[in-house]
């Protein structure tokens, strides 16, 4: 396979967005294995821009592999800076699963409401559920997370 080629410009986006990243696939004193390729295909197809550490001190070395591995996982070589890689592949469109059990939309429940006055029978009700809501234990609908307020505007009020 061949390694994707870049723009100076494309390059230096990526090298910035790779700036803050932490490395993910790291090369110990094995070199570059089946299983450490394996790992840094499968973190270019969930991250698609990642970082390598190897631990050798030959930098000849780094340099070959950063080539090995740009060429073999199909990537574009970003960065070589000291003891890190950085390589950038696109990231492969993830169709969307839907689990069969999950019910989009509103949820309808039947809820039985007591009278105050002892001897009527309770009342069957209807109440709609949405996404963003819960049922209490007293058959009333609320927000399943309270609204989160700043604290800048709790102190205001």
């Amino acid at each position: 396979m061949s390694q994707i080629q870049l723009t100076p410009a494309q390059r230096k986006e990526h090298r910035s967005e790779a700036h803050h990243l932490d490395p993910v696939v790291m090369v110990g004193g094995d070199g570059l294995t089946d299983a450490v390729k394996k790992e840094a295909d499968a973190a270019l197809n969930a991250h698609g821009l990642i970082k390598v550490r190897v631990f050798s001190d030959d930098r000849a070395a780094r340099e070959a592999m950063f080539q090995i591995l740009a060429s073999e996982l199909n990537a574009a070589p970003i960065q070589h800076i000291g003891k890190l890689l950085v390589l950038w592949r696109p990231t492969p469109e993830r169709e969307k699963t839907v689990a069969e059990d999950r019910m989009p939309g509103p949820r309808d429940f039947k809820v039985l409401k007591y009278s105050k006055r002892g001897g009527q029978r309770p009342e069957v009700k209807t109440l709609r559920v949405l996404g963003n809501q819960r049922l209490t234990a007293g058959g009333s609908v609320k927000r399943a997370k309270p609204k989160q307020i700043s604290i800048k505007k709790q102190s205001q009020t």
